[in-house]
């Protein structure tokens, strides 16, 4: 019998070459088997749903159409959930005695403490200099000649992959000896000042402040476009009347505002905070976590699939579960607040 990629399906019923994954001929099958079966399953519940009329039916149509969600959120959340914190207790291999070893080794190991500090810095300083960034860029294009393309070129590093942001950013910080012709933007303009090129990537502390630039350069057009809507959504009124009484541009900005636009400020944020805590690929573009710029979400990729240490990398995914569930639960609670 040859393995079979479906599982369910013996083989020989389908020629082996569409069952290879690595085949294009698989690739295809694979594919359209997938929406054929999602298409089924949603046909299978919208005719269940349509079984039940009434008050009562109501209910049940609703637990139709939420039954499978919370399976799938089982199966592919919760329970994997489960096993990685069971895991992270397990030693750093994963299979010891249960132990606190792994925890503790984060927060008095060297290496491990540095990727904290790292993730600190990144979480402090990305959500702080892209909202600010993108506050003072809606405020200064707001309703002024050309707005709309001065807006989507702050708006276009949104579009672009992690990964190709990183990618361009490299070529960017790119190093050559300062006597020889420079790729890198950043040392070309340095050289033509008649500085010395550096090695932006490999000097630390710099390479993650380097880094951090990357993210700040991408999230800034997600904050100008969020606080850009909230602050065409204040009342007209509102700021004729401020301009009555004589308030100034900056008091204008402080009391009219910045309370006015507090909740997209907070969703903006908490938003860009979640996203820098888990932040991998521009880390593992750049620099690989080397030269002292790792984190936890590339530590945990590390320490899991490289160092033959699940054990220590399930212990940082708890510990990323950990730090992001406080922010979710913040923003929660202000926009119910708002609401």
């Amino acid at each position: 019998m040859t393995a079979n990629v479906l599982g369910a399906v013996p083989a020989g019923i389908i020629p082996e070459p569409l069952l290879r994954a690595e085949s294009v001929a698989g690739k295809f099958f694979l594919m359209f088997f997938a929406i054929a079966f999602f298409a089924a399953v949603f046909g299978l519940v919208l005719f269940l749903a349509s079984l039940f009329r009434g008050r009562t039916g109501e209910k049940w149509q609703g637990v139709v159409f939420v039954g499978p969600t919370l399976l799938l959120v089982g199966i592919g959340l919760v329970y994997p959930a489960i096993l990685t914190i069971n895991q992270s207790f397990k030693g750093r291999s994963g299979e010891d005695a249960y132990t606190l070893s792994n925890y503790t080794a984060m927060f008095t190991q060297p290496e491990l403490l540095l990727v904290l500090r790292n993730t600190a810095l990144w979480v402090i300083l990305v959500p702080l200099l892209a909202t600010s960034i993108g506050l003072l860029y809606a405020i200064l294009v707001d309703r002024a000649r050309g707005e709309a393309f001065a807006k989507a070129l702050i708006f276009l590093p949104m579009a672009i992959s992690m990964v190709g942001a990183g990618i361009i950013w490299k070529f960017v910080y790119q190093y050559k000896q300062t006597s020889r012709p420079q790729i890198g933007l950043l040392n070309a303009i340095l050289k033509a000042l008649g500085f010395e090129t550096q090695q932006f990537l490999i000097n630390a502390p710099l390479n993650t402040f380097m880094l951090i630039i990357v993210m700040v350069w991408i999230q800034a057009g997600f904050a100008m476009t969020v606080l850009s809507a909230a602050i065409k959504a204040i009342p007209d009124d509102i700021i004729e009347a401020a301009k009555l009484d004589g308030v100034q541009t900056f008091k204008m900005f402080r009391f009219i505002t910045l309370p006015s636009i507090r909740a997209a400020l907070v969703v903006v944020v908490t938003t860009i905070g979640i996203g820098t805590l888990k932040v991998f690929d521009i880390v593992r573009t750049m620099t690989g976590g080397q030269f002292d710029t790792s984190v936890v979400a590339n530590e945990f990729y590390v320490q899991s699939f490289r160092a033959n240490a699940p054990g220590l990398g399930a212990a940082l995914a708890v510990l990323l579960f950990v730090l992001v569930v406080p922010i979710v639960v913040y923003n929660i609670v202000q926009m119910r607040k708002e609401a």
